[in-house]
């Protein structure tokens, strides 16, 4: 027998395909595949016989025909004779509006009550584990009837309301102050903030690496407060002030309401309330753990070092607790987003409140409404996602 026989005969028979676990993985990965397809092209196929038995036309021509109504809250030009497109767009722009406001409110408060649920003071620490344990264990829901039925709706008549200075005024319509107008010069003013922004941002950076190269500290907060104050009011004094005012001013004779100026409604108000403090008691539980996370050897070595208790929290314990915090955290931002879609129930104007309540209703465009609407919040919440992702990658520890 020669050596190619021997080779021949000792190399083992391939299995059949059945019998190899990486080809039937991938066998069955494509009946899947199949399958998932089948149904999507079963729904499709028939909601499109169904819409056409009930003789309702598809596509998206809709978007461009006028919508016949008005919406009570808008940031962009409205009127009877816009289209669904900006319909699409006003409720966007005010979902958008509410979700950053009450992202702000709610981090603000709720690191101040997570810092003060470990204070050494015994009531702020109690106060702080009340508001908590309270505001999130009520429905979101609730809170915001709460807040529009029981707080707002109840205040007084607009020829009755209460006023400050002659020039804010509050009432069951809202609350109304002066509206700055804007007169020529005033860009040169923007110019101005936008150049003690940009100094601060060169400010911090240079003062980071004189720190870090002869330990001394410089005092960035105040010289960039001074910078981003003196500098547009040195450029305002220069033009001239070139700014005026739009006060409110009671209006009407059947039904009065103040004209002019500018208005927090009482349903935008409720809303931002409700979302921000709900959310926030949730933010503060994040808040407390990230700092229970660090060690008290930390806060022990930044106070032998000499630093101050307040520079030790702000210096030494935030910045590795954000480490902890930030994941926690994106969990509550998409939350407070998605959670603004709850407006519907006390009327404020945003997307499924007026595009996909009142948009869809008047058109019949259930299918590519509905579609748009799922579409925005997903890319809402992906953009969010990826905003966090990011930041906490910039404050993930970095290992040598």
């Amino acid at each position: 027998m020669n050596d190619s026989s021997v080779t021949k005969s000792s190399t083992p028979a391939k299995p059949p395909f059945w019998r190899d676990p990486d080809k039937r993985a991938l066998a069955f990965q494509g009946v899947f595949l199949l399958l998932v397809l089948f149904v999507i092209f079963t729904l499709i196929r028939n909601t499109m016989v169904n819409l056409e038995a009930r003789g309702i036309s598809s596509g998206f021509g809709f978007l461009g025909t006028a919508a016949g109504f008005r919406i009570a809250e808008t940031m962009i030009p409205f009127d009877t004779s816009s289209t669904y497109f900006d319909v699409f767009l006003v409720g966007l722009l005010n979902t958008l509006k509410v979700s950053i406001i009450g992202v702000f409110f709610a981090t603000i408060i709720g690191f101040v009550v997570g810092v003060a649920r470990l204070s050494n003071n015994w009531i702020v620490s109690r106060l702080a584990a009340i508001y908590v344990d309270t505001l999130r264990n009520i429905p979101l829901l609730l809170q915001l009837f709460f807040w529009y039925f029981a707080v707002l709706r109840p205040l007084k008549k607009p020829e009755e309301a209460d006023s400050l200075f002659g020039m804010i005024f509050l009432s069951n319509r809202g609350l109304f102050f002066p509206a700055p107008v804007y007169e020529q010069g005033f860009g040169l003013i923007v110019l101005a903030v936008v150049l003690a922004i940009v100094g601060s941002i060169v400010l911090k950076i240079w003062a980071k690496k004189r720190m870090e190269a002869t330990g001394q500290r410089f005092p960035v907060f105040f010289t960039s407060l001074g910078l981003i104050v003196l500098l547009p009011l040195l450029a305002a004094v220069a033009t001239g002030f070139p700014i005026s005012w739009d006060i409110p001013e009671l209006a009407g004779t059947r039904i009065k309401n103040f004209v002019g100026g500018q208005v927090l409604t009482p349903e935008f108000s409720a809303l931002v309330f409700a979302l921000a403090i709900y959310t926030s008691s949730f933010i503060a539980e994040i808040v407390r753990s990230g700092i229970m996370s660090v060690s008290k050897g930390q806060s022990e070595a930044a106070f032998s070092l000499g630093l101050k208790p307040s520079w030790t929290t702000r210096l030494v314990i935030i910045p590795q607790a954000l480490r902890v915090i930030i994941p926690p955290l994106t969990s509550q931002y998409l939350n407070l987003t998605k959670n603004s879609s709850l407006a519907a129930a006390i009327g404020y104007p945003e997307l499924v409140s007026v595009f996909a309540g009142t948009a869809l209703n008047n058109t019949g465009q259930a299918v590519e409404i509905m579609g748009i609407t799922l579409m925005v919040y997903l890319f809402l919440s992906l953009t969010i996602s990826s905003l966090m992702n990011w930041y906490n990658a910039s404050k993930a520890l970095v290992e040598r």
